[in-house]
């Protein structure tokens, strides 16, 4: 018996029509590629479409995502990673069997080879090319820190160590053959963009070197290198970011680019002279992610609706506040995103430039020779902007200058650092803004915090203590209606409970009473007081909506929102 046509599968599946085929067939034969090419092309069907006909087509599975869990470390170090790559296969454990997933199970050479190195008696499955390169990149496996501590060891006694030269921006995964050290920062590189983590912390102490990960704005130790190291690991970092390695009394500051798989990554590299040696901090932004889109940040709908209104006007200040790490800086290039336009004119002030926005002036402030956030501002406004972004309002001139660019038709966002938005107000007024400035420039101030998502793997319902649901604002009757979660740990989370974070909001629109409590310069309890009777939803209440719906856990919203709001909000 014949096997269907992918085309004819498709069709039984519901994915395209007759009439798609006939156009995708037409094409084929003037280009002479594969069908499946020319369907994803035109958006009639996806990868996964694609990839589950072929499955059925040859009566083998598909697998939407391979996971941790289906990999052997040891039966996929024994395949060299160019292959792997060039030939879209991944050796894996499914349902207890050597398996070879595949992207292209027509291609016979490479699951043919595959086979016999693993020693034949496999079975087959089909992916996507997405999923089983995301895999490679994932779950190849580097050498331990043990082995590399035993190579460092037997180089350490024949020879002076290598610290290599400086880094190209080239696959960490692919240099394999380079010195014991470099394989040992590389890793530790490697480790920090597998696992999610936002820094990687290096830090000298008497006796011991320790390597820590910030992942979910949360500390994990990792491992901790021989003391012996430290001066040949530091010096390695030095010179991947092109700092002078001499140099051991002063901070300096620098860059690395690298790849991990498919993955570009910019790394900020800080370098503090402490007791016990320099401790490095090196910030990981993974430019492959991009801008967030606004709806992606999940507002409520009240919030949602006022920071799109505030942003649709041509002129005023946005403020963004909260503390280092709570996402601000997210926020407002989400912000940017929606309002970049060829028909406006947008330049940013930062410090430094994280993100490259298509379209968008951004400045970076280098204050060693002069250029602030102050100075750049007075340059910019002669520059016929529509939209300013200043990176953050840290000085009394910095903000009358951004006051006076609001009142003369331009639009202002920026962060500063307050605990709240009603806080913001007297924060101004304190740097020494005038409150009438402020009354007539300020648009709204929104205040952020992060929140960790519990992993949806392993999070467990539970029955919290009495006293952490009237913490968090509730009554027992409104509590018997709301399940809730905790976190437990799995291989998916890193037996943290937890994976990815969400921001809670407080947005407080600067109405007509608000502003006039402003001018009199009114506390920022009745300031707050006020912004409530409007509808504003403060840290607190907003975290309440991620623990109704299961995404986060008491624990979470208690650890970045006062205790005494939760109180007062109910």
């Amino acid at each position: 018996m014949s096997r269907k046509k992918i085309g004819e599968i498709l069709i039984e599946q519901g994915v395209i029509t007759n009439e798609q085929l006939r156009l995708c067939l037409q094409e084929q034969e003037t280009n002479k590629i594969l069908l499946g090419q020319i369907l994803i092309q035109h958006s009639f069907a996806t990868p996964k479409d694609i990839s589950m006909a072929l499955a059925r087509q040859i009566s083998t599975p598909f697998i939407e995502k391979i996971t941790e869990q289906m990999v052997d470390p040891k039966l996929l170090g024994k395949v060299p990673l160019k292959f792997l790559r060039q030939n879209i296969v991944i050796p894996v454990l499914f349902e207890g069997k050597k398996t070879i997933v595949t992207s292209n199970p027509r291609d016979l050479e490479p699951l043919d080879n595959l086979a016999l190195l693993m020693g034949g008696d496999v079975t087959y499955a089909v992916s996507t090319p997405g999923a089983i390169s995301d895999a490679i990149n994932r779950y190849y496996p580097l050498e331990s820190s043990k082995e590399m501590m035993e190579e460092l060891k037997e180089t350490e006694s024949k020879e002076e160590i290598d610290l290599g030269e400086i880094a190209e921006e080239k696959d960490i995964l692919e240099m394999a053959n380079d010195a014991p050290i470099i394989k040992l920062v590389n890793r530790m590189l490697f480790q920090a963009v597998k696992e999610d983590a936002s820094d990687i912390h290096i830090e000298p102490f008497e006796k011991e070197l320790r390597v820590r990960y910030r992942i979910d704005g949360t500390m994990y130790q990792r491992f901790s290198p021989p003391k012996r190291y430290q001066g040949a690991i530091i010096s390695r970092v030095k010179i991947m970011a092109q700092l002078n390695i001499a140099e051991k009394r002063l901070p300096q500051d620098g860059r690395i680019q690298i790849k991990v798989g498919d993955k570009a990554i910019d790394i900020r590299v800080s370098i503090l002279p402490c007791s016990f040696g320099e401790r490095v901090v090196m910030r990981l932004l993974d430019k492959t992610k991009g801008v967030l889109e606004l709806e992606a940040l999940n507002f409520s709908e009240r919030d949602y609706k006022i920071i799109t209104k505030m942003i649709s006007q041509p002129n005023g200040i946005i403020l963004v506040s909260g503390p280092t790490g709570s996402g601000k800086t997210t926020t407002l290039y989400s912000i940017l995103n929606r309002l970049n336009q060829s028909d406006i004119n947008i330049i940013t002030v930062e410090d430094p430039v994280e993100y490259t926005i298509k379209g968008v002036n951004q400045v970076q402030v280098k204050e060693d020779i002069g250029l602030t956030f102050a100075a750049s501002l007075r340059s910019i406004l002669r520059q016929d902007p529509d939209i300013v972004l200043i990176g953050e309002i840290r000085d009394v001139e910095t903000a009358q200058i951004s006051t006076q660019a609001a009142l003369t038709g331009h639009l202002v966002l920026s962060t500063i650092h307050t605990n709240s938005a009603p806080a913001t107000i007297t924060r101004l007024i304190d740097m020494g803004v005038e409150p009438f400035l402020i009354a007539s420039s300020l648009a709204c101030v929104m205040s952020q915090r992060l929140v960790r998502k519990l992993c949806d793997k392993c999070k467990q319902a539970y029955s919290p203590d009495p006293d952490m649901i009237s913490r968090v604002g509730l009554t027992k009757d409104q509590a018997k209606d709301i399940t809730f979660y905790k976190p437990v740990g799995c291989d998916e989370c890193i037996n943290t409970g937890y994976k990815g974070r969400l921001a809670i909001f407080e947005i407080m629109e600067i109405t007509d009473k608000i502003a006039h409590l402003i001018v009199e310069k009114a506390d920022a309890t009745i300031i707050k007081r006020e912004a409530l009777k409007d509808g504003m939803t403060t840290l607190g209440m907003d975290g309440l909506r991620y623990i109704k719906s299961g995404l986060t856990s008491i624990e979470e919203v208690l650890s970045v929102a006062y205790v005494e709001e939760a109180i007062e909000e109910f």
